[in-house]
């Protein structure tokens, strides 16, 4: 049976609250929809069928002027990983947004989003007019979408969560939700 009760502790004192039938629920399904829209819209725009020429992160990656610069450095200068960079940004946020719109894999989406945006966030490191920008609000919104489990209301996940191979396999529900 999937869950949606949480316990957490306030200020030493045990809270539990079941969020599937409330508003927060219904507000965790709009959230996880809108972010896994963005995803699935941004990764489709970059295939090469859409876009008319395939995705190129060389020129981002040379002139980022971040705290990871160094790191952009290695990708563009070592060939196979700049060819895998330039894959795997357009097929990661399409699979990470069809995860989210179905419902499907939610926490494993929420994860690799976030991994994604915080490389985001610090190669767009601009900070001249303050630290909260797009890219940490939406860290923030993959952090929500996964520690709450979103995939489990009106989503794939909670359907998952029922079959037998689920069952006999609890780790699984870590990557559920």
């Amino acid at each position: 049976m999937s869950t949606n009760d949480a316990t957490v502790q306030w200020l030493g004192r045990r809270e539990a609250f079941e969020y599937a039938d409330s508003v927060a629920g219904y507000t965790m399904v709009a959230v996880r929809l809108l972010v896994g829209y963005w995803f699935l819209h941004s990764g489709w725009g970059k295939f090469a069928f859409v876009a008319g020429e395939p995705f190129n992160a060389a020129g981002y990656l040379q002139n980022a002027q971040s705290p990871i610069a160094g790191l952009f450095e290695v990708v563009v200068g070592t060939p196979w990983l700049l060819e895998l960079t330039n894959v795997m940004i357009p097929v990661g946020e399409f699979l990470i947004g069809l995860g989210l719109v179905l419902g499907a894999l939610v926490r494993l989406a929420a994860f690799f989003g976030g991994v994604l945006m915080v490389l985001f966030y610090l190669g767009n490191a601009d900070w001249a007019t303050g630290y909260v920008n797009g890219d940490l609000l939406g860290f923030v919104m993959f952090v929500i979408v996964g520690v709450f489990a979103a995939g489990r209301i009106l989503g794939v996940d909670a359907a998952l969560e029922e079959t037998e191979f689920v069952r006999r396999r609890p780790w699984l529900r870590y990557l559920l939700g």
